[in-house]
């Protein structure tokens, strides 16, 4: 189990240079744009406009804050994403906008290069104890509100809001919470 405190994560503009991305992981470790197997960032949606392209990359969107934006997948209908909505799964090499709703607002950005890794995304409420089976080959558990508790195989840890763990092949997981908490579960499996 790795521990990524939100402090610790690193800044860098976006690939098409229109605003910042707050990276949380990247594997392998130091990968560039180039050449990562996957990604986890945040980015505040300031402006309307085209998002990056990713040759050969599948993306997961989910919002954080902020009062939504539509997104405009070559394809797809329109689709507005708010909050309240579970993570959005979409080819990052197809032509993708966004329009905000009202304002800003902040996502997350799940990105896995297509022929070697697939992902899943699920967002969690945990108040009380959650246990948590998976078969994932890496899992990262993405804190967004609150404060959480995790335990795996007599280790444990604390996240606390924007705070991120990594665990390699767990088995079986246990979260709780004393107050009500949102995760997000990011599950890595081979392509």
């Amino acid at each position: 189990m790795r521990i990524l405190r939100a402090i610790e994560y690193r800044r860098m503009p976006w690939k098409n240079g229109g605003g910042e991305t707050v990276e949380i992981a990247v594997s392998p470790d130091r990968a560039t744009l180039a050449d990562f197997d996957w990604r986890v960032s945040m980015a505040t949606v300031a402006a309307d406009g085209a998002f990056s392209s990713f040759q050969g990359i599948d993306r997961t969107l989910s919002v954080l804050e902020g009062h939504g934006l539509t997104l405009v997948i070559e394809g797809r209908p329109p689709k507005l994403l708010t909050v309240a909505d579970p993570p959005l799964s979409f080819p990052a090499d197809v032509p993708t906008s966004s329009r905000l709703a009202d304002g800003p607002v902040t996502d997350l950005n799940v990105m896995t290069r297509r022929h070697a890794l697939r992902h899943r995304v699920r967002k969690l409420h945990v108040e009380g104890s959650l246990p948590i089976a998976t078969n994932a080959r890496e899992i990262l558990l993405f804190c967004h509100k609150g404060s959480v508790a995790l335990g795996t195989q007599g280790v444990s840890a604390t996240l606390h809001a924007l705070d991120t763990a990594t665990l390699q092949q767990p088995i079986a997981l246990t979260l709780s919470a004393d107050i009500a908490s949102e995760v997000f579960l990011i599950e890595m499996m081979s392509g």
